[in-house]
């Protein structure tokens, strides 16, 4: 009961800084009528299906026009409905039913995703459009041909046999790609450390206490009345945990086996990553390409997987000298701290002797940076950029009966002066158990013309991770921060988008920019003129010093060489498994173990396999890099537009109107050309890939 009062407490002053009008309907989850029971999922998923066959029949009848593609439109739109709350009810909803219900819905409405990608009416109907010039707007002829290459990236244009092949081969690699993330979510592993007193004190109430009985000696092992109850500790090894044993364990041994646990599970995904792989190789070459990265990159920007490769081998080699200089600076320090002259430096050492080091060359107590970011404060940030920027505020916003999935859960609406409401957002901010264990963007409804007076607006939810423990305390980690300030990143490209069609709503862009509005506004999480304008004392009400500020970012930029080289090496991973292959089957552990070996300055340590746990492998097959573009981009986009008076109006108006506002309805090229200047870009193999001077500057190279 106290613990439930004091989070009902923090979820009072989290929203306090928004006004509230009373009015309270009876609804389903998200606003769905339908989506009352946990069983509404099925009757979702069932009027999705004759919505969109009624669709089908309509297009049927229809001439070459410009109604073809709106009317597809509304097909994605009532489709997508389902697919998104489903995907955002199976990773949070704490009933079990509800997750239980919306991940078969899911499966459901993508299997007739399939069906509708291989509809030959829809097909040969879009091609007339496209053939007639029926499409007299830019934005329409735009979102027929990406309708066009969509049916064919399904298959449609394949003889019947093959056609049923890749059918087979969608269905199975999305079935992998659940199991892969499962693994990772339920089989985490854990290590037990005994005794106790070898984890800090200030983290052990992260971990489970546990305990055994110990002999008192060995001639009196079958006395139970001589043992003595030892305590312990479980530390389960999921990503957060094995980050705070790695980052504080001072005890060598103790990082060594959580490093080696938490790299080697779940074992189960080195045979389910095997079949992912040879299934989308076989569904790409069955579609015509050499390999499933170059079926994925071929729409992109880059092109070409040969481009992607090139780029990044090219920012291997120029981030090397200075990454094996940072290597040697930590492994100089462990060898003084351990006064051992031979010590080697060891992946479990790394989070380790850099935060010792970090905390020696600047004074920066976490504790006291904490301080500075309670929950509130931080979503009053929020508040403070949106109004700065772009001259909206958010408001709290009741929700009906039936429409939240927990009582953390808070809904903001966008509001704009002149404009009125521009979006919706559900905050679902703390951890729970069960709960998606990152942070994440989820899509609800892609905003859309629906008249020339009449928008469809979008609502999406932003969903973290932050410890609720401390009940009316909560305090986020400057790491917390810049994760809160991407995430909102992406939620202002869905809430700031104004295009004709769902389709380009948005953050369904070209993957290779989909992550530079997040990107762009983690700078606004280091910025001291920023920060000072909710990073407030609890106690005193005044802002965070501007030099804590300036220690905090002293901190981030002393091993920038070190960071850029574990993401150079996760999307040549990436790339690579999803590449082409001499001989099958690929032995992913061996084939990474050596790309480690080349790419970074660190040992791989035998028998590890760290990859089996990358969720990005599912999401961003031969994707990754798209990570390394966007920062690129945002980097560019920062120095060049943003960073000379980040919370003006004009910086504002330059990013929602030269960028947010467009989502996916033109050429990213273009758009990133209008943005940042011409050189934010080049040409490169028939492909193109960013320029890095932007970003070289920034890591000092």
């Amino acid at each position: 009961m106290l613990r439930a009062a004091a989070a009902a407490a923090a979820r009072r002053a989290a929203v306090a800084a928004f006004s509230t009008s009373a009015a309270r309907t009876e609804t389903g989850l998200y606003g769905f009528d339908v989506l009352r029971t946990a069983k509404g999922f099925r009757r979702f998923v069932d009027e999705a299906i004759q919505r969109s066959d009624e669709l089908v029949a309509h297009i049927a009848q229809l001439p070459p026009s410009a109604e073809i593609v709106r009317t597809m439109d509304e097909i994605s739109n009532t489709v997508c409905s389902v697919i998104d709350s489903a995907e955002l009810c199976r990773n949070t909803h704490p009933d079990r039913e509800f997750a239980e219900e919306a991940d078969k819905a899911s499966m459901r409405i993508y299997e007739h995703l399939q069906y509708l990608n291989t509809n030959t009416t829809l097909y040969n109907a879009i091609l007339k459009a496209e053939s007639e010039g029926a499409l007299l707007s830019e934005e329409s002829q735009k979102a027929a041909n990406n309708l066009r290459v969509d049916f064919e990236k399904g298959g449609i244009h394949l003889p019947k046999d093959k056609l049923e092949r890749v059918n087979q081969l969608n269905l199975a690699i999305a079935h992998l790609g659940r199991k892969f993330n499962e693994n990772v979510m339920n089989k985490p592993g854990f290590v037990d450390i005994y005794p106790a007193s070898r984890i800090p004190r200030n983290i052990q109430h992260n971990f489970k206490p546990i305990s055994r009985f110990k002999p008192r000696g060995v001639e009196e092992q079958s006395n139970a009345m001589n043992a003595t109850r030892q305590k312990g500790i479980r530390i389960v090894t999921d990503s957060g945990s094995v980050s705070s044993a790695l980052r504080w364990a001072s005890d060598e041994e103790v990082r060594r086996q959580v490093y080696v646990v938490g790299n080697s599970e779940p074992r189960e995904n080195i045979g389910v990553l095997d079949e992912l792989i040879d299934a989308r190789d076989e569904f790409a070459k069955t579609m015509g390409c050499r390999s499933y990265a170059e079926f994925a990159i071929r729409p992109n920007m880059a092109a070409s997987a040969d481009v992607v490769m090139s780029f990044l081998n090219d920012l291997s080699d120029t981030v090397r000298h200075k990454a094996d200089e940072e290597f040697n600076t930590i492994k100089d320090f462990k060898r003084r701290v351990c006064n051992d002259k031979s010590a080697d430096l060891e992946p479990w050492d790394e989070d380790y002797f850099i935060g010792m080091m970090k905390s020696s060359a600047h004074t920066v107590d976490p504790s006291v940076v904490a301080s500075y970011f309670p929950l509130s404060q931080c979503i009053k940030g929020l508040n403070v950029l949106v109004e700065s920027l772009f001259g909206a505020t958010f408001h709290q916003v009741p929700m009906g009966d039936g429409e939240s999935w927990h009582p953390n859960v808070i809904k903001l609406s966008l509001h704009h002066p002149d404009e009125g409401d521009l979006g919706f957002m559900y905050l679902d901010l703390y951890s729970r158990k069960g709960k998606y264990p990152g942070c994440a963007h989820f899509a609800i409804r892609g905003g859309r013309r629906l008249s020339g007076t009449n928008y469809q607006l979008p609502i999406i939810a932003l969903v973290c991770n932050f410890s609720s423990s401390r009940g009316l305390t909560a305090r986020l980690n400057h790491c917390d921060v810049e994760t809160l300030f991407h995430e909102f990143g992406h939620a202002l490209h869905s809430l700031l988008s104004r295009t004709e069609y769902q389709h380009f709503s948005g953050t369904r862009v070209a993957l290779d920019v989909a992550e530079t509005p997040s990107n762009l506004f983690e700078f606004y999480a280091w910025d001291y003129r920023v920060l000072r304008t909710f990073a407030l004392d609890e106690t005193t009400g005044d802002p965070i010093p501007e030099k804590l500020v300036k220690a905090l970012n002293a901190s981030r930029n002393m091993f920038p060489a070190t960071d850029l080289q574990r993401q150079v090496f996760y999307s040549i991973m990436d790339l690579t498994l999803f590449g082409e292959h001499t001989s099958k089957p690929v032995d992913t552990i061996s084939a990474v173990a050596d790309l480690k070996r080349k790419h970074t300055s660190w040992n791989y340590v035998e028998g590890t396999h760290w990859h089996t746990r990358f969720s990005h492998l599912i999401n961003y097959g031969a994707g990754y890099y798209s990570y390394l573009y966007a920062r690129c981009f945002a980097t560019t986009i920062w120095q060049e537009v943003c960073q000379g008076d980040p919370l003006s109006r004009s910086t504002g108006s330059a990013i929602r109107d030269k960028f947010l506002r467009h989502g996916g309805a033109k050429d990213p090229s273009v758009l990133l050309k209008d943005f940042a200047g011409d050189s934010v870009i080049k040409n490169s193999g028939g492909g193109i890939i960013p320029d890095i001077s932007s970003l070289c500057k920034e890591v000092g190279l």
